[in-house]
């Protein structure tokens, strides 16, 4: 008997061998949204429209993790920080965007109530269709809900650039902040995991290693992260994490956060983090989505997967992923050789 996409990438999240080489999109909102004809404005307020969005795209797609919510994540802030004028702008192309940052000391941090986080509509909206993309389409494939990561998640309640500096000036602060953030998403996502849900995504792009340093990283990002991975592993739950950027010099310090798994972004060489993660912990990467994926043809995005597969994903524990999310233009063909490499490729 075969296994289902779901059997597959948590046999790869447990570092093991499954019947092909695991692979999955990252988030994919914006490519789905647009592919499925409608808008992020749209999916909003429809919880059966944004539910058959993901499943429709699931089954044509064929990635083995199916993520709810893809590009909504800017709402987790919005829902605690509508009273203090923080509200949405929505784009043409593109994620919704927030108006204004709102927290610029612990007082402001104190002043935030958490059980704000699901009496958003559009929050509520997201979770209503995890749950029901679960039900649907949840024994096939490993669903899950997409979030911005502790640290990130901080960066945009207080503004990125006065964050950064505050790693700097106000480290007490900031480490108040990112844990605040942990204890957030832990509530968030604490009503989907006890209706089933399996795993939660987390991107961090803040974490950047274009951004902050191994150093920060140790004391600003990792501990959060671990702590949210720990509550996750405590319900059986599994923790999908992709941060942006060069990370190539703090490659270890995944293994710290306690996260099923790591989706590395192009610029990482992934044959050094195959060096440093297999046997330790499951990895993914890393197809350029715009230098590949985007601008070059099906021939080449085929010839780029097999090498990805060649250098790092021969032995199991890994996952074939693009770089990061992907653009909304990407033609499906090239989308269509990215997963059939994969879904081909037998151990």
């Amino acid at each position: 008997m075969s296994m289902t996409p779901r059997e597959i990438v948590l046999k790869a999240f447990e570092g093991g061998k499954p019947e092909r080489v695991p692979v999955t999109l990252f988030g994919g909102g914006m490519w789905s949204i647009k592919d499925y004809g409608t808008s992020f404005e749209e999916l909003s307020n429809n919880v059966e429209k944004m539910a058959d969005m993901c499943i429709v795209e699931a089954e044509k797609i064929k990635s083995d993790v199916v993520y709810v919510g893809s590009g909504f994540n800017n709402f987790h802030m919005i829902a605690l920080g509508e009273k203090f004028g923080c509200g949405v702008k929505y784009r043409e192309i593109g994620a919704p965007d927030v108006t204004s940052h709102f927290v610029n000391s612990e007082e402001d941090l104190a002043k935030l109530d958490m059980d704000d986080i699901h009496k958003h509509p559009v929050v509520k909206t997201v979770m209503d269709a995890t749950r029901l993309v679960n039900q649907k389409i949840g024994k096939k494939y490993l669903v899950t809900m997409t979030c911005w990561g502790p640290f990130t998640l901080a960066a945009r309640l207080v503004g990125e650039e006065t964050f950064m500096k505050a790693t700097f000036k106000k480290p007490a602060f900031v480490e108040k902040a990112v844990d605040f953030c942990a204890d957030l998403l832990i509530k968030l996502y604490e009503p989907l995991i006890a209706d089933g849900m399996e795993c939660i995504s987390i991107a961090d792009p803040t974490a950047s290693g274009d951004l902050i340093n191994p150093k920060q990283m140790g004391r600003f990002a990792v501990p959060p992260l671990k702590k949210l991975s720990d509550w996750a592993k405590s319900k059986n739950a599994h923790t999908i994490l992709h941060i942006c950027g060069n990370t190539g010099d703090r490659l270890e310090q995944f293994i710290d956060t306690g996260c099923s798994v790591i989706f590395f972004d192009q610029k990482v060489d992934i044959a050094k983090a195959r060096d440093v993660l297999f046997g330790k912990m499951c990895f993914g990467g890393n197809v350029a989505p715009v230098h590949v994926l985007l601008n070059k043809t099906a021939a080449d995005v085929e010839q780029a997967c097999k090498e990805v597969i060649e250098i790092a994903g021969k032995d199991g524990g890994f996952i074939l992923v693009p770089g990061c999310d992907i653009p909304p233009t990407i033609s499906f063909e090239n989308i269509k050789m990215f997963h059939d490499v994969a879904l081909n490729w037998k151990y």
